[in-house]
């Protein structure tokens, strides 16, 4: 598979450094050199897209919100 266009502005490639699986989603942990990124599916998609601990994936982050707590 190939990405040919897509509106995303914020990617970062990283590799798969740990998938946490449950029932229903799956937490997917990837490392980038902007830092490590958690992703929450479902986990039909992880078995859907064959995703293993060492794949290069891309995260693709598009928010209409972004909340700060100040400590």
């Amino acid at each position: 598979m190939t990405i040919q266009a897509i509106n995303v502005r914020n990617q970062f490639k990283g590799i798969i450094k740990e998938i946490i699986e449950g029932s229903v989603v799956t937490e997917v942990d990837v490392e980038t050199p902007a830092g490590l990124f958690t992703s929450v599916i479902t986990t039909r998609s992880v078995k859907d897209l064959d995703l293993q601990i060492g794949n290069e994936v891309v995260v693709l982050i598009k928010a209409t919100e972004v909340s700060l707590a100040k400590l």
